[in-house]
C-alpha cells in the first residue's frame, strides 16, 4: 500500500530577543526591534504624529537623522502600555524585513523615547513565523564582524 505524503508547514525560524529590522516603505534604514511575545501588537517610536484625510504623517529619528514619513491610516487601536495606561494610537500597515524574511504587519505609532529600542514586535506581528531565543540577540540580523588587518 503506498504511503501518503503529508505536507508539513515550514518550521519557525529562530530569532533573538532583539533583532535589526528594516521597514522598506519608510526608507529609514535598519533599526533595532525588541521581540516581545508578551506584547500583542507592534509599536514604532514616532514623533509629530498627525492624522489627516485618511493618512498619517509622522517623524522617525534614526542615528540623529529625522525621517518624515507618510502612510495610509489603517485605523486606531487602544493599547495598554507596560505601565498599565491605556491610550488610542494611530495604526498603519507596512512591510518589515528581518534577515531574509519579509512580511506585512500592523504597527501602532507612539513615543518610545524611554524604551531603549525604537520598535517593539509583539506576538501578533510574528504570526507563528519565529521561535524566540530569550538569551540571544541578532540571530537573523547577524552582527558585522570586525576584520583583522
Amino acid at each position: 500500500m503506498p504511503r501518503l505524503k503529508t505536507r508539513t508547514a515550514d518550521p519557525p525560524a529562530l530569532i533573538g530577543w532583539r533583532e535589526k529590522v528594516s521597514l522598506p516603505a519608510l526608507a529609514i534604514g535598519t533599526i533595532f526591534a525588541k521581540i516581545d511575545t508578551g506584547a500583542r501588537t507592534a509599536a514604532l517610536h514616532a514623533t509629530d504624529i498627525r492624522v489627516t484625510g485618511g493618512r498619517v504623517e509622522f517623524t522617525v529619528v534614526v542615528k540623529g537623522r529625522r525621517h518624515h514619513c507618510n502612510l495610509p491610516l489603517k485605523g486606531e487601536r487602544r493599547v495598554k502600555s507596560s505601565s498599565g495606561h491605556s491610550a488610542a494610537r494611530a495604526m498603519v500597515e507596512t512591510e518589515v524585513a528581518i534577515g531574509q524574511h519579509r512580511f506585512s504587519i500592523e504597527v501602532t505609532l507612539t513615543d518610545r523615547t524611554d524604551m531603549g529600542v525604537p520598535m517593539l514586535l509583539g506576538r501578533a506581528s510574528l504570526g507563528g513565523r519565529f521561535l524566540v531565543h530569550p538569551a540571544r540577540t541578532q540571530i537573523l540580523s547577524a552582527k558585522k564582524r570586525k576584520t583583522k588587518s
